[in-house]
């Protein structure tokens, strides 16, 4: 939906924009390489547009939307996501080390090799979107939920998870399950997950 005001970035390639971004619309604009480390985004759409091996470490959005994005190789070490919703985008291989997310809503589409580690995130919400191998080891959590979600191998531990909720994920083999102190998960999920407990904790389980 087109927010009153935005202006549409006028070419087809995102190359050498070395300032700050307020209130623009992309609409299949290419970043495929761009390079925007520490570049400002605020109250920006992005449609369509093509984010391959993007170096957007220390960027900061702000009240901007992501829809229908795609790509991989996305670099958004140490970049800081505030009031963002990424709607329906199929991304790869997104290293977010030491980013900062608040207010993030991530809805529909899949994200294989999203890496959180060591990342904060504060009232986030993942809904019914798909995440393969999600790392989250030694991040600080406030607040986050999924909400449908399918979540494939993902990774925790050594972290602080306040009200990490996965009542309402799937959770395929994940690992570091002895480290959510904190979490909140759904019965049947705890059953489930006793194996992987028992394992990490170094206990034998036996038929008798």
């Amino acid at each position: 939906m087109q927010i009153p005001d935005q202006r549409l970035f006028p070419d087809p390639s995102f190359v050498g924009q070395d300032v700050d971004l307020d209130g623009y619309r992309f609409e299949a604009t290419d970043f495929t390489r761009a390079y925007a480390q520490g570049r400002t985004f605020l109250e920006c759409t992005l449609v369509g547009c093509d984010l391959s091996e993007a170096f957007l470490d220390g960027s900061r959005w702000s009240r901007c939307t992501w829809e229908r994005l795609h790509g991989a190789g996305i670099s958004l070490v140490e970049a800081s996501l505030h009031d963002v919703v990424i709607d329906r985008c199929r991304l790869g291989a997104v290293s977010a080390l030491g980013s900062h997310w608040r207010g993030v809503t991530v809805r529909g589409g899949k994200i294989d090799f999203l890496n959180l580690r060591g990342a904060t995130l504060k009232n986030v919400t993942f809904e019914d979107c798909v995440l393969i191998e999600f790392d989250l080891q030694e991040a600080t959590v406030d607040t986050v939920r999924f909400d449908g979600c399918r979540l494939v191998e993902p990774e925790f531990g050594r972290g602080r998870y306040n009200t990490l909720d996965l009542a309402g994920a799937e959770l395929v083999s994940p690992h570091g399950v002895a480290g959510l102190r904190g979490a909140r998960v759904s019965r049947l999920q705890l059953i489930d997950l006793g194996p992987v407990l028992a394992a990490e904790a170094g206990i034998e389980v036996t038929e008798g």
